[in-house]
């Protein structure tokens, strides 16, 4: 796991090579076509959903065993080359770091127009008016939530169920992000998915806020991070993303959520710590948090793997 994480941080995933996760959202738009059709009732639509959850469980789950079961075949060391390759696959911790990183080297030279562009690769809200704050907070706030779904639940599952928890994880969250929304077309056929998200994220997410809170303490924040944490963490929608975002909150000392738009229309985000709005340099020290949370995860790894009894 160690080994994995370290890999994709340093390497990423080939730019060009097709990701599993694109086979896994093919798989959910084939089921999303087939079973979520517009004339049938509310009741078959989530019935239809869970059954499409069970498959995509199933079918990650077993692919992932296979893998497991066929490298265990080969001469060492294939078996843990097989392992941190497709661990690779199922982490995005230098991709996250990338990606926002592009954002904060055009904001913080005042390039907006650049900064607009690079954060509407990552956040689905509308980009085309944001200002430096509203930048600075998307990007702080994808920042924070990515620290959970791509870095510490992919490690949490792989490490608690090996290859078959990493994979089922992976696809869970890929079907919260495509149909597990609110909007009348994926309500119900969507339900099954954004539940089990939240399920296989509620130890990852409070995991993920101490890890960001603990690094907002090293780096001088005090206990702020964990104060807003355990205040403020309950007042967004998501039942996770609140533990990740308000810890980072705290630890920058600034105000995040507020006012959002999506496709021109506007929509109320709770308020999330206290102070100003975050601007370009609350990035930078965002980005540094993140650094050193990840550090300490991977501490974590490294020590529990010399202690775990063998």
């Amino acid at each position: 796991m160690a080994a994995a994480l370290v890999a994709e941080a340093l390497i990423r995933w080939p730019h060009g090579l097709p990701h599993p996760v694109v086979w896994i959202g093919r798989l959910i738009s084939v089921m999303e076509r087939a079973w979520n059709k517009a004339d049938r009732s509310e009741y078959r639509k989530r019935a239809m959903g869970v059954l499409s959850v069970l498959i995509l469980l199933s079918v990650t789950a077993c692919i992932g065993l296979g893998i497991t079961r066929l490298s265990q075949l080969l001469p060492r060391p294939w078996p843990s080359v097989i392992m941190v390759a497709c661990g690779v696959c199922g982490l995005a911790a230098g991709s996250l770091w990338h990606h926002v990183r592009a954002i904060d080297a055009p904001l913080y030279r005042w390039d907006i127009a650049s900064a607009r562009k690079a954060v509407g690769m990552i956040v689905g809200r509308d980009t085309h008016d944001m200002n430096e704050p509203d930048i600075a907070t998307a990007a702080i706030e994808s920042l924070a939530e990515s620290f959970n779904d791509g870095v510490v639940a992919p490690v949490f599952w792989f490490l608690l169920a090996g290859l078959p928890g990493l994979f089922a994880y992976k696809a869970i969250n890929t079907a919260d992000s495509m149909i597990g929304h609110m909007e009348p077309r994926w309500r119900a056929f969507g339900w099954a998915g954004a539940k089990t998200d939240d399920l296989m994220n509620w130890i990852p997410a409070r995991i993920a806020g101490s890890l960001i809170a603990l690094a907002g303490t090293v780096t001088g924040s005090g206990l702020k991070g964990w104060q807003v944490m355990r205040r403020d963490a309950r007042k967004h929608a998501s039942p996770n993303a609140g533990w990740t975002e308000a810890a980072m909150a705290g630890a920058l000392g600034v105000r995040l959520g507020g006012e959002v738009r999506y496709d021109g229309q506007i929509a109320m985000r709770p308020m999330l710590g206290e102070g100003e709005p975050p601007k370009a340099q609350h990035l930078k020290q965002a980005l540094r948090l993140y650094l050193l949370a990840c550090g300490m995860l991977l501490a974590l790894i490294l020590i529990g793997g010399v202690a775990w009894p063998r």
